[in-house]
Formats: structure tokens, C-alpha cells, sequence
């Protein structure tokens, strides 16, 4: 099968075709036909950093987590799936796992879901990552109805996904962008734009919270951000993130009485914990969007299995919209 390799860490030049052995099918595994993958941040942050992160794969690897596609076989035991079947899912690319960037890949069944049946396999490869990080953070934060729901970066890729969950689940949702597209995009996803690079956090925790801040803050930017989210955060509100590897004073934090959710979707694959939890999650996701409560953004640049190295360059150059897929 071809499949796009790294035999080297580095600048998104390490990509080269390869062909490598189909994988066959094992005990509550299947394999999948790719027909499309998506590319999420940490996939360049494993191509760059290599062993410097700890869920790294070793070299030669193929990376690619995202994917949707067809099942082409089925191992003992799996009883959810059978040929033929459209499925979704966020299963390799990384450890030991093989990735999607590939013409086949095997799976774990209980990473795996039936694809949503309303949208495309490009659209569908979009959401597996992004989905069950929004899903998680906000689920985790106990959002409720008619809750003030705040979402940094709400047209990047867990960010779009998150405020629309949040207005699935009855929130008055609010989101941060700088440009007049990404704002654009924000009000058309149902939520009230607004406008960081122009706005304080002071600015709009008293024009759209009378000064009391929001309940459940998402924060899909995270790192130094965390800072504003603190802030923004109404008295013993919740707050998630997405990227917390960074040193600060806690001291708003603690004066506040915030809790802090912290968002690592990738658990399940590492340490194989609870995977039936993400495709628990991932029919929960495919049955909202077949609802016409969720709706996928894929950036207007799209790119072929030999253009990975380009999709990532679009991703890092931070001028795309929602997600940026590859079909295969």
C-alpha cells in the first residue's frame, strides 16, 4: 500500500512516499480504507520535536491520527463493524500505532464509530480529535443550560467544534478571534464574536456578563492564555484547556475558587484506558451532526495524500479555518 513516511524529524520536507505491507486484521482490530485525515497540531509537534515528546513513534513512522474511510476487514471478535461499513475515528500516528497518512491502517474497534451519515469522508475525518477534545472539556466542566460559555479560538479546530457543542447543550456562547473572517465564522456557528485583539478581557466580561464573568470558559488557545481565562472566569466557574505545558501564579485562580480542566484526548491511545469512552463519544458526535446540530468547517485549501507536507505548512501558518484535511 503507499503510504507518506518520515524517516526523520524535522521541517515538513520529511515526508516522502513509501510502500509498505497492508496491515491484516487482529483480534478486536479492524482495518480501515482511508479515504480521508485530517491534520490536528500535535501531528506537527511530533514531526518537529520527535523524541523530545514522549508519544512519539519510533522512526520510520507514519503519522496521521484523524480518519475516515471504509472497513476492508475485521479481526476475532469485533462485532460492531462488518465490510463495507463507513467509520470514523482517531486511532494511530502515534506510539507504536500506525497512522492514517496511509492507503490502510489498523484500528482498534473501540477507537472506532460509525461515520455520521448527513457529510462527506473528508468532513467526517475533520472531527475525530477536535470532537472528543471539545466533548471532554466541556462535558468535564459541567456545562449546563443557559449557562455564559466562553470559547477561546473559536474558528481553529477544537474551538469551532466547541462552541457549537456548547450551544447543542443549551449554553449563551461567546468566542474570541482577531480577524474579520475568523469573527465572520464565529457568528455564523451561533455564537457572539468576540473581537480579542481590540477588546480587554475587562471589556467583554462587563459588556456581555454584567461584570460577573462566565460560568464555563473553553480555552482552545491556552499556554499564556490561560491568564485571560482565569480572568474572564466568573467565581467558581470552570475552565478547560487544550495546552497547558506553561509556568504562572495560580493566585486569580485561587482567589476566584476556579477549577481547572485539563484536556489530553490522547490518553486513551497511549496507555489503551478506556478507549470504548472516545467511540462512546464519537457516536454521541455522528448522531448530533446527523441532527443538523454540528457542522464540521474544513479549511478552503484541501491537499492529496503526496501533499501532506503543504497541509502541514497551511496548519502552522495559522491562515486556515477549522480543520485542514487530506484526502487519501
Amino acid at each position: 500500500m503507499k503510504a507518506m513516511i518520515i524517516k526523520s524529524f524535522g521541517s515538513s520536507e520529511v515526508f516522502e512516499s513509501a510502500e509498505l505491507v497492508k496491515p491484516t486484521a487482529k483480534a478486536g482490530h479492524v482495518v480501515v480504507k482511508v479515504a480521508a485525515t485530517s491534520v490536528n497540531t500535535v501531528n506537527t509537534m511530533i514531526r518537529q520535536m520527535g523524541e523530545e515528546l514522549p508519544l512519539s513513534p519510533a522512526l520510520p513512522a507514519v503519522l496521521g491520527m484523524d480518519f475516515a474511510g471504509t472497513i476492508n476487514a475485521v479481526g476475532e471478535g469485533v462485532s460492531d463493524f462488518s465490510v463495507g461499513d463507513e467509520v470514523y475515528g482517531c486511532a494511530g500516528g502515534l506510539a507504536d500505532l500506525q497512522g492514517s497518512l496511509a492507503e490502510y491502517m489498523l484500528a482498534d474497534e473501540k477507537l472506532v464509530a460509525h461515520k455520521p451519515k448527513t457529510i462527506s469522508m473528508a468532513e467526517a475525518a475533520a472531527i475525530p480529535l477536535v470532537g472528543i477534545t471539545a466533548y471532554e472539556g466541556l462535558v468535564r466542566a459541567g456545562i449546563k443550560s443557559k449557562q455564559k460559555v466562553l470559547v477561546h479560538g473559536g474558528s481553529g479546530g477544537v474551538g469551532h467544534v466547541a462552541l457549537q457543542l456548547a450551544n447543542y447543550f443549551g449554553a449563551d456562547v461567546y468566542s474570541t478571534g482577531g480577524g474579520e473572517q475568523q469573527l465572520a465564522l464565529i457568528k455564523e456557528l451561533g455564537a457572539t464574536p468576540v473581537n480579542y485583539k481590540t477588546e480587554t478581557v475587562a471589556d467583554y466580561v462587563n459588556q456581555h456578563t454584567d461584570g460577573a464573568g462566565f460560568d464555563v470558559v473553553y480555552d482552545s488557545v491556552g499556554a499564556a492564555n490561560i491568564a485571560n481565562s482565569f480572568e474572564a472566569a466568573a467565581l467558581n466557574g470552570q475552565v478547560a484547556t487544550t495546552v497547558s505545558m506553561v509556568e504562572m501564579d495560580l493566585s486569580v485562580a485561587h482567589f476566584k475558587g476556579l477549577s481547572l480542566h485539563v484536556v489530553f484526548m490522547l490518553i486513551p491511545m497511549l496507555h489503551n484506558h478506556k478507549r470504548e469512552q472516545h467511540q462512546a463519544i464519537l457516536t454521541k458526535l455522528a448522531n448530533i451532526v446527523d441532527e443538523g446540530k454540528l457542522k464540521p468547517i474544513i479549511d478552503e485549501q484541501t491537499y492529496s495524500l503526496d501533499e501532506v507536507g503543504k497541509a502541514h505548512d497551511r496548519l502552522a501558518s495559522g491562515k486556515g479555518l477549522g480543520k485542514v484535511v487530506v484526502t487519501v
